[in-house]
């Protein structure tokens, strides 16, 4: 009855706000989780699907061998570097929208998402020609062998194609994010991940007469998936139509660049491009130093990040609802509510993982045999299973610091969790890495267990800056 008890004042708001915060009248517990779950609920659907499929995809690549598995992996790393400046105008797109959605001043906050739509027209130009020129030393830069290079590079240059497809996808759907709108981005991302599947059903074995293409009917698989999302994204917010609610686009509307919009996008975004350059930098060099362990490694690797994305995505989908609530009520003037429900998303995150951790350590050797043939490849079954236990113990740091760190995006103090990921991801892990395969000889699990400190410092410092309270006023 007492763990109950301490349970019930932990998941209760009257507990999450010092009394100094409290500026007006706030909602009862039930109707807070209600609030956040509204958003949540699609967020975390779309994006467990969307992981799910994904991890379906990975599984028919992995019916060519471990060495296709590696050659898809190997791309991960170099494919969010290109997408990092996206990501962060996206950041930005989110956070603006959100607080003008707070305001009610839907014309900037449309403003907003023309303007950004332009400017990353003319960013994605830039980065697919650099993609498509140096495909091959991106490859080898992150590590592929003479078994993999071929593959890594024919895999990575067809999505380097279709950058444009997929950045707008992402730009308008950040938007609707921002508004609310996460039951329009999980109908788009389910369809167009689902259409994925199909094609990779089609292209990877050639199947019904289609050409049997391998690893590059992967690739083009998941590019016409990118193109229904593009099609089901602009059906969703193209015309007046009342039914399109807050976010309309238009064609006939000023498409110009607006000083003060675009200083507001840069404001933000730039701040998020910090912390995506430093994130990918730090995620690149992690890829590489577990790929110099070998193929088998980096594929029982490969598949326990498959994992760990999907349990990623739980928080993610939470952390949607904390950055999209947060930044509503920061337009509202109610900077305590903004911490309530930013503090009720981490809750709420915080539940899953623990569930998530017991399911993953009791069935971590099932899950990797969906992957792996162990009759084929036992070693690398062994590996991966036992990597799995590092994945279970990921679960609470991870949900919690994704959680947070999105709520201080939604807040705009996008410099701090910059920072916090300059230092962890792009130089605490691959340093704790190093040290724990060369100098403790620990292989695989050392770079885990690197992974895992990074992880657990992380979310101690965004939690203590959230609980602060010094971004309450932060314009954007």
């Amino acid at each position: 009855m007492r763990a109950m008890g301490m349970l019930g004042k932990m998941f209760s708001v009257e507990r999450m706000l010092p009394t100094e915060h409290i500026r007006g009248e706030i909602p009862a517990s039930a109707q807070a989780y209600r609030d956040v779950w509204h958003i949540a609920g699609p967020s975390v659907l779309e994006m467990v699907a969307q992981s799910l499929i994904s991890s379906a995809d990975t599984m028919m690549v992995g019916t060519l061998g471990s060495a296709a598995i590696a050659a898809v992996g190997l791309t991960n790393q170099p494919r969010m570097l290109m997408l990092a400046i996206f990501f962060a105008m996206n950041t930005g797109v989110t956070a603006i929208v959100a607080r003008r959605k707070g305001e009610d001043r839907p014309e900037e906050a449309n403003r907003t998402l023309r303007n950004a739509l332009v400017l990353i027209l003319g960013l994605t130009a830039v980065v697919m020609t650099l993609a498509l020129a140096f495909s091959r030393e991106l490859m080898l830069l992150a590590g592929a062998k003479p078994d993999t290079i071929d593959d890594a590079e024919i895999y990575f240059r067809i999505l380097a194609w279709a950058l444009p497809i997929n950045v707008l996808t992402m730009c308008i759907n950040a938007a609707q994010r921002g508004v609310g709108n996460t039951r329009i981005t999980m109908i788009v991302n389910i369809t167009s991940n689902l259409v994925n599947v199909v094609f990779n059903y089609l292209l990877i074995g050639g199947n019904l007469g289609f050409p049997r293409l391998g690893v590059a009917g992967a690739a083009l698989a998941t590019a016409i998936g990118f193109t229904v999302a593009l099609i089901l994204t602009l059906i969703s917010i193209l015309g007046h139509n009342k039914n399109n609610g807050f976010l309309r686009l238009s064609f006939k509307e000023d498409w110009r660049p607006h000083s003060d919009t675009m200083r507001a996008i840069t404001k933000v975004g730039g701040n998020a491009m910090i912390e995506q350059v430093a994130m990918r930098f730090g995620f690149f060099a992690y890829a590489r130093i577990v790929a110099d362990l070998g193929t088998d490694a980096f594929a029982a690797h490969q598949v326990c990040m498959q994992f760990l994305n999907i349990t990623f995505t739980v928080g993610d989908g939470i952390g949607i609802a904390g950055t999209a609530l947060v930044g509503q009520m920061l337009g509202e003037k109610r900077p305590d509510l903004s911490m309530m429900y930013g503090k009720v998303s981490q809750r709420m995150a915080l539940a899953a993982s623990l569930t998530l951790l017991s399911f993953l350590i009791i069935f971590r050797t099932p899950l990797v045999s969906l992957f792996i043939n162990g009759a084929k490849d036992p070693h690398v079954l062994a590996l991966a299973s036992q990597v799995m236990i590092m994945v279970a113990l990921f679960q609470p740091f991870q949900t919690s610091s994704v959680v947070i760190s999105g709520c201080l995006r939604g807040a705009g103090d996008n410099r701090f969790v910059a920072v916090v990921m300059l230092i962890c991801v792009t130089f605490l892990r691959p340093l704790l890495s190093l040290a724990a395969i060369h100098v403790l000889h620990l292989g695989l699990m050392g770079a885990w267990a690197a992974s895992l400190v990074d992880m657990s410092v992380r979310m101690i410092c965004v939690y203590k800056r959230f609980s602060s309270a010094k971004w309450f006023d932060i314009k954007v």
